[in-house]
């Protein structure tokens, strides 16, 4: 298990590097800080940009500019912001937990729904029950997440007035945004918990455990649900990573403190080391849940890591 975890460890660590790299380098093809920060500023000649580029780092040559990067990267130093000179790494440092939290939330009510949906989809195959769910999860795929959003705000906010409509202060601050996303990925769960349930119901060692006299709920979550485990837990990692990177319109909808609305307003101003920090950390956790994949696929099938 231990060279398991080592060879996914490489891969990792050689992802990161290239992604970082293509990363930089598209960055820089966004556009001049020097001149989005002197918009307003009146006349402004070439000789000032000049003096602003050499000031922010930007006349050294790119792989110096990476090469620097990287270093700041082992000790966690990400520069400073080009707007404010606030360091990026405390701007990181306050919009990570917001958004680990609100993902993990989503992530945690998607799970809760879909599996007893789609377990309940695939013992009730054909029946009227079994069509009201795929029927629910169908109009579920249909809604854009923020047009979704936007209706939670107009009903709940607006409306009734029972939550918040913007920020995060408090429980009531996760249950729009969480439900938002959490809707949209349950859709899509249901119908892969109930797929992978309807092959694994069929197999003889279900059938030998109902002639046992095992009870029916210890059949489907004990014996079925494990069994169908691994593909559930290769697409819950994924989505879980997509997730992340995913997040940028919920947060900007409702307003929320996290890694997407930094990124948002990092790219209307090019600071590229707010905008490098952001995709660089969004990738380290996606690798990071990925790699957790791998390890769960070696823990629960001891098959995967043998070979």
């Amino acid at each position: 298990m231990t060279n398991f975890i080592l060879k996914r460890l490489l891969q990792a660590v050689f992802v990161l590097f290239a992604i970082t790299l293509v990363v930089a380098y598209a960055i820089r093809m966004t556009g001049d800080p020097a001149l989005m920060l002197t918009q307003g500023a009146g006349s402004v000649t070439e000789a000032d940009l000049v003096l602003i580029r050499e000031a922010l780092g930007l006349n050294k040559p790119f792989l110096t500019q990476y090469g620097e990067f990287i270093t700041g990267l082992f000790v966690g130093d990400f520069g400073n912001s080009f707007m404010g000179g606030t360091p990026v790494s405390q701007l990181i440092e306050m919009s990570l937990p917001a958004t680990f939290m609100l993902a993990i939330s989503v992530m945690l009510v998607s799970i809760a729904i879909s599996i007893p949906l789609g377990i309940k989809a695939a013992t009730a195959r054909g029946k009227w029950a079994d069509q009201l769910i795929r029927i629910c999860s169908l109009i579920g795929l249909s809604f854009p997440n923020f047009w979704l959003a936007l209706m939670m705000v107009l009903v709940f906010s607006i409306t009734l007035q029972w939550l918040p409509p913007s920020g995060m202060d408090g429980f009531a601050s996760f249950v729009m945004p969480s439900l938002t996303m959490a809707i949209i990925l349950t859709a899509t769960n249901v119908r892969l918990v109930r797929t992978a349930m309807l092959e694994t119901l069929q197999s003889q060692y279900i059938m030998v455990a109902r002639a046992k006299g095992v009870s029916e709920t210890a059949v489907l979550y004990k014996h079925a649900l494990r069994n169908c485990a691994i593909p559930l837990i290769t697409y819950f990692g994924l989505q879980f990573g997509g997730l992340l990177g995913g997040i940028v319109v919920i947060e900007k909808v409702f307003n929320w403190p996290g890694l997407g609305t930094l990124a948002f307003e990092a790219v209307g101003s090019r600071d590229y080391p707010v905008l490098q920090a952001v995709i660089t950390v969004l990738s380290m956790l996606i690798v990071g849940v990925n790699l957790l994949v791998d390890i769960a696929y070696g823990l629960i099938d001891p098959r995967i890591r043998t070979e």
